[in-house]
């Protein structure tokens, strides 16, 4: 798989992506968030080709504290070939580059396929609860 930095011809491909793979929901426009990440680190924002196909997505981020990971998505007929954990490769080796020290992500309550996802490649309950506040509505 390549990996590369998104650009704006990639949008509908991976919005579709993220439907495909059940990742939008009704509060989060996805055109909205991809020009908002665009603002901050779009260098983290990958996505990741297979036959001039975008297959998966990442969108990474660092404040300066922890680095955060949404949007992970890989097509489900690619998936478990190991493109998740490349992607999240690059993540990783990006944000270390920043000096980041830590990956904080969130999985939704009953996501046992990610949760088994994210610790076959070492990720861990923090054993806290996310919290979260709408300040602006979409």
């Amino acid at each position: 798989m390549i990996i590369k930095s998104y650009s704006s011809d990639d949008e509908n491909a991976v919005i579709d992506l993220w439907n495909k793979c059940n990742l939008i929901r009704p509060w989060n426009n996805p055109k909205l968030d991809i020009e908002r990440k665009l603002k901050v680190n779009p260098e983290l924002f990958l996505v990741g080709i297979w036959d001039d196909k975008i297959i998966a997505t990442a969108m990474g981020g660092y404040e300066g504290h922890r680095g955060w990971v949404n949007y992970l998505a890989v097509d489900p007929s690619y998936q478990r070939r190991g493109f998740g954990r490349q992607i999240m490769e690059e993540i990783e080796k990006r944000l270390l580059v920043l000096g980041c020290p830590k990956i904080n992500l969130q999985v939704r309550n009953g996501n046992t396929a990610a949760l088994e996802f994210y610790s076959r490649i070492g990720y861990k309950d923090d054993n806290v609860i996310s919290l979260g506040k709408r300040i602006i509505e979409d």
